[in-house]
């Protein structure tokens, strides 16, 4: 909807009254000023009518790339990217009515994640929210169960301290994406520009410091426990504190493992850590989780692809500490004894520090049991898996040889969701922190290539690569256009087995391999639809051919290469846990079946 001849005018005689020591802006250079002084660098998006002033004020500045994406989803996806290997705050600019609706997939993404990101959206203008207006739709309304917080911007005056605000909200405390939505009339109404330093909102305070009681009691289990263990999510990464928490395990010498959010935060090459844990995790961590006695879960949230089932977890008495910054997220699915809210890296740093002052030491000879025992699951090598006759291409030898080859680059792995999520998760060890982009909570196809562009903008001297499968990649491919345009040359490893693999693989075990819709007909030619892109494609359908196509596409440094690996279609992801099953009722192998 236009704006009105008289708002026009409204806004025109404003000038008359502007503030000698703050100058007068438009709504959408208000905005545009605030996401510099955010020291704002990157946003996608996708223009529309209810943000073409926005547009226009972003033409005319140069510190802030804008990236147009092909499509909404994308953009938030990319933005989310980039705030996962950055630790920074991503950025998405989208338009009303479809333009939020469309971007929902990738804020709910970054909801479930705990990514800090600001979406800006676009609104019909003030006057006509309510009247069923052209591309008009509650973003409010629609977004809220999926966002930290959301803003609908009415005021002009308002428009700073909100942006201010949404900022603070998404990367403080527990990150998550913030959305403020704001009416085109908003963004061409003027007023005096002050963007506040701080912010203070006496209904948002989360803590930092951890109890220092409650430290000192997870010390004394800590160091008087007979069978510890460590389990940490992606709060570690989100927190910054791998170096604490790699302080921390190597200092007490205890058995570590991470959930699929946190590879990367231990690293997965030292002989502390015992594989990743849950679904699709190691015989050896998910039987340490069982069977400790004390438990340090750190920035991890006891989910039901981790644990299983409750009350399988609850047959055998363990102590429990718990750290997150969410004090919800405490006792929310399994009891805990000692809870300590607070940020990961204040709490770890204080758990070291009083380790160090008390000058204790953990019990020798219980824990070298405690590592026999370990070692005795180890031996099972349940990631152990066979070449078959050598004429097709096993999944995981294509993940094994990307590693081999890469484990000295600075190298960064996105993944989609499915099989190739898990085999690259299982078979490519991830020694520093966010490396490892995926989607783990809402689990959204689609995020592949989009999470790949992000990184490869904030990271552009690393190799970037997509492991994805070709159901998957589908879903967002149309942004190898936008790879194109902006010189994001990233690899993608597709492992295509001609199935939805993780839905065959599920139809195989629970339902007597009935394969209902999970088998993919009519795939293009992802060669000469790479091609058509203006990209390199290879198809590679031989093992021999693997390692050669990865060293090529690695070659090629600045062109994006699609990499087609024709993979078995029967090969299925172990060790597995069936849903309802506790997680030391693990399928290790075809003969399981």
């Amino acid at each position: 909807m236009e704006i009105s001849k008289a708002e026009i005018a409204s806004a025109a005689a404003a000038l008359q009254h502007a503030d000698d020591k703050h100058p007068e802006l438009m709504g959408s250079e208000i905005l545009v000023r605030a996401l510099q002084l955010e020291n704002v660098k990157h946003i996608w998006g996708y223009p529309g009518g209810a943000v073409l002033y926005i547009y226009d004020a972003l033409y005319k500045q140069d510190t802030i790339q804008h990236v147009l994406v092909r499509h909404e989803q994308a953009a938030v996806h990319a933005a989310d990217g980039y705030a996962r290997a950055t630790g920074e705050v991503g950025v998405a600019l989208v338009t009303s009515g479809p333009g939020v609706t469309n971007a929902v997939t990738g804020i709910a993404t970054a909801y479930m994640d705990s990514i800090p990101m600001v979406i800006i959206t676009g609104q019909v203008p003030t006057h006509a929210i309510g009247l069923d207006a052209f591309q008009e739709c509650d973003a409010v309304g629609i977004t809220r169960p999926i966002v930290k917080h959301n803003f609908l911007v009415k005021d002009v005056r308002d428009l700073a301290e909100t942006l201010k605000k949404a900022f603070h909200i998404a990367r403080t405390g527990r990150p998550g994406p913030v959305v403020v939505d704001i009416p085109k009339d908003v963004s061409f109404k003027k007023c005096a520009f002050h963007y506040p330093a701080t912010v203070e909102m006496r209904s948002y305070n989360p803590v930092r410091k951890g109890h220092s009681g409650q430290i000192r009691k997870a010390l004394q289990l800590l160091l008087a426990a007979k069978r510890p263990y460590i389990y940490t999510g992606g709060g570690v990464l989100l927190s910054n504190a791998s170096e604490e928490l790699r302080t921390l395990v190597n200092m007490l010498g205890y058995p570590c493992t991470n959930t699929l959010m946190g590879l990367g935060a231990y690293p997965a090459s030292d002989p502390k850590f015992l594989g990743m844990l849950g679904m699709h995790g190691t015989v050896e961590a998910n039987n340490a989780m069982q069977h400790c006695d004390v438990l340090l879960a750190v920035g991890a949230r006891f989910d039901d692809r981790v644990i299983g089932n409750p009350k399988h977890f609850a047959q055998n008495e363990r102590k429990i500490i718990h750290v997150d910054i969410d004090p919800s997220s405490i006792s929310k699915r399994v009891k805990v004894d000692v809870p300590i809210v607070g940020d990961v890296k204040d709490v770890l740093t204080e758990l070291i520090a009083m380790i160090r002052e008390s000058g204790l030491k953990p019990d020798a000879n219980a824990l070298g049991g405690w590592w026999d025992t370990i070692a005795g699951w180890r031996k099972r090598d349940c990631m152990k898996y066979s070449l078959g006759s050598g004429d097709v291409i096993k999944p995981q030898y294509v993940v094994e040889t990307l590693w081999n080859l890469t484990k000295d680059a600075d190298t960064y792995i996105t993944s989609d969701v499915g099989q190739h999520q898990m085999w690259a998760a299982q078979y490519y060890k991830f020694d520093e922190p966010r490396r490892w982009i995926n989607s783990g909570g809402l689990g959204t196809m689609g995020v592949g290539i989009p999470y790949a562009m992000g990184v490869k903008l904030a990271r552009p001297d690393s190799e970037v690569f997509c492991v994805t499968g070709e159901g998957s990649v589908q879903m967002c491919i149309q942004e190898l256009s936008t790879c194109l345009q902006y010189n994001t040359p990233i690899k993608i490893v597709a492992l295509n087995n001609r199935y939805l693999g993780m839905v065959r693989q599920w139809q195989e075990v629970e339902y007597a391999g009935r394969y209902s819709s999970s088998y993919m007909d009519a795939l293009p030619d992802f060669v000469k639809l790479a091609e058509a892109y203006g990209h390199v494609g290879m198809l590679i359908e031989r093992p021999e051919d693997v390692e050669p196509a990865l060293r090529e596409a690695r070659r090629l440094k600045d062109r994006t290469v699609f990499m087609d690996f024709r993979t078995d279609p029967t090969e299925n992801v172990f060790p597995m846990v069936q849903a309802g099953k506790g997680i030391t009722e693990m399928l290790l192998g075809s003969e399981d079946l």
